[in-house]
């Protein structure tokens, strides 16, 4: 059992939804970054999405991307990002981190060398949003062998079709897609993302986690509500862009956590 696996069993025992929190790691620099992934669990963040800066992120939104290129900027690498994974463990051996990314960086360290660092620096899975099933023994199928779970993207287009296929080899959690487009972009609908939502938890025993134009408690509340949990990325990282405070930045994802958890 991994620990996003025990979080998610920890979770439905108290009848809670869970709340995940994205963060670029080393923006705007290496130090404030982990200062603010230190304080996610005290503000209530269940699991931590941990961004991999990269040069070409396709599916995020501005926001993000501006995210990526500071930290790139600011001298941030695969092995920095381990390091903030590493020394985020000093202190907590129990909150998932999941590293959010394209697979560039990990094809270039080499798989193999990647996932026996990541495992040693305390990832506990990845979502690599470039790489899809029919690509799955590429680092799907040996990442879930060196224990990490592997986490599938479902999105509004993905059809009964096609659904099958992409639930195949995933664990840990399904991350449903709210809306067609990039992240940080139109503001998710319950009454939309409801069936879809019913449709892949038809098919899946895995939970299934709402993402993707999450900016208030309120909308929080909504998405966690028809479904396991919701994932904030862009707001908080605007937040963070827009110059506040560490305190500020995690006073503000209190709020989109407690809106998750009263679902």
């Amino acid at each position: 059992m991994t620990r996003i696996d025990a979080k998610f069993a920890e979770l439905k025992a108290e009848g809670k939804k869970a709340f995940v929190a994205y963060v670029m790691a080393g923006d705007p620099d290496y130090d404030r970054s982990l200062e603010l992934v230190k304080g996610l669990p005290g503000a209530g963040v269940d699991i931590i999405e941990l961004g991999l800066p990269f040069t070409d992120p396709m599916a995020d939104g501005p926001t993000i991307q501006l995210a990526g290129q500071r930290a790139l900027e600011g001298g941030m690498t695969l092995d920095r990002t381990l390091d903030l994974a590493r020394e985020f463990r000093k202190d907590d051996d129990t909150t998932p981190i999941v590293m959010m990314g394209y697979y560039n960086p990990i094809y270039n360290r080499g798989v193999h060398r990647f996932l026996v660092d990541a495992k040693e620096a305390g990832i506990d899975g990845l979502i690599i949003v470039d790489l899809p099933p029919e690509e799955d023994d590429e680092l799907c199928i040996p990442a879930q062998k060196a224990g990490l779970n592997f986490i599938r993207l479902a999105t509004p287009t993905t059809d009964d079709k096609r659904l099958p296929k992409v639930l195949e080899n995933t664990s840990g959690f399904v991350y449903y897609v709210s809306i067609t487009g990039i992240t940080g972009a139109a503001v998710p609908q319950a009454s939309d993302v409801a069936p879809e939502v019913a449709r892949i938890k038809a098919a899946t025993d895995l939970p299934v986690i709402i993402g993707f134009g999450i900016r208030t408690p309120e909308i929080s509340r909504e998405m966690a509500s028809v479904a396991d949990g919701a994932v904030v990325g862009s707001a908080i990282v605007g937040a963070m862009a827009e110059g506040k405070s560490t305190d500020e930045v995690l006073s503000f994802v209190k709020g989109l956590a407690d809106g998750a958890h009263s679902a």
